[in-house]
């Protein structure tokens, strides 16, 4: 099969999204969320050894890259942001199951589309990594460790400073962030600025009316939940104790930071895929074969292994459950 590269734009209740896809078409259909304050940019290394086996699909979210940046606050809702990911997965794969993988805020955003029961089928299989389901966290308790590593939520709420700061050197100074704290060398985002300023509103549409009502949530899918030892934004803990709210799960802390989709992509991309597969009912099809055929295996060099601690719950078999 031969493999394309092509941008698409693609209409979500009148705010249009910048959707990157590549990789075979008749391959199994995958879809990258990248987090804030970053874009689709974020997933190029990562999507480099996926698009030999999956059709990969990597959108801007509403505010950040390429795509429209509604100025209501209301816009950036997650029932809003579950819509975007419905139009982008209809536009991208048809009527074809999806496997979706979400970082940072795109993995916050992805447990809606996740734990919604509409959507059972509908995607094949699930990897979270560093954003936890919202509804989740707070409906445990939230310790106080977390709550420090959580300053920069409560800033964001603050009027005029968060956006001055990121217009007043903070969208320029993005790449020395990362290069001091992540150890990253990130090439800058030409769209780094928007990004900054138009995802602040994620947090302010969002966090107050879950930590208000939090509602119960299940999984409708499988589900990988890929942990950094070393975020400094989102502790281990918050991953912990979820059996209530999973079926069958994989839980693994892997020896990495949070932006661990830019600094260890073979490892990211090589955890994707086993999962993926492993959740892949075509994997033995004509064309899921032919995607795979003469391309490495998950253990070669280009998928290369870490050191990490995994524990694999297999769980019963998903069953239809109610929405708060």
């Amino acid at each position: 099969m031969a493999s394309t590269r092509e941008t698409l734009t693609v209409d979500s209740d009148g705010v249009r999204l910048a959707v990157h896809l590549s990789g075979p078409r008749e391959a199994p259909p995958l879809i990258l969320v990248h987090g804030y304050p970053d874009s689709s940019r974020v997933w190029d290394r990562v999507r480099e050894t996926l698009e030999k086996r999956y059709r990969v699909i990597a959108y801007d979210v509403r505010g950040a890259g390429e795509s429209e940046a509604p100025k209501a606050t209301a816009a950036y809702r997650m029932a809003q942001l579950e819509r975007d990911l419905s139009a982008v997965a209809r536009a991208a794969c048809g009527t074809r199951p999806f496997h979706l993988v979400g970082h940072d805020w795109g993995s916050i955003q992805s447990w809606e589309a996740v734990t919604d029961p509409a959507m059972r089928g509908r995607i094949l299989s699930y990897t979270s990594i560093s954003g936890p389901c919202l509804d989740h966290v707070f409906r445990a308790r939230l310790k106080l460790r977390q709550s420090l590593k959580s300053w920069y939520i409560a800033f964001f709420h603050l009027p005029v400073l968060p956006p001055l700061f990121w217009r007043l050197g903070g969208a320029a100074l993005w790449p020395l962030w990362l290069r001091r704290t992540e150890r990253i060398r990130a090439e800058a985002d030409p769209h780094q600025l928007r990004n900054g300023v138009n995802g602040i509103r994620l947090y302010r549409a969002n966090f107050i009316a879950r930590a208000r009502q939090p509602r119960e949530r299940y999984a409708q899918a499988p589900v990988q939940i890929l942990v950094p030892r070393r975020d400094r934004y989102v502790t281990p803990a918050l991953t912990e104790n979820l059996e209530r709210w999973l079926g069958p799960h994989r839980r693994e802390i892997i020896d990495a930071s949070h932006w661990t989709v830019l600094r260890d992509a073979a490892l990211i991309a090589q955890r994707i895929d086993s999962f993926a597969a492993s959740h892949e009912p075509a994997f033995a099809s004509p064309a899921a074969a032919a995607a795979r055929a003469g391309q490495p295996g998950a253990n070669d060099a280009d998928l290369a292994m870490r050191p990490s601690a995994a524990e694999a719950v297999p769980g019963a078999p998903l069953k239809p459950r109610a929405s708060a």
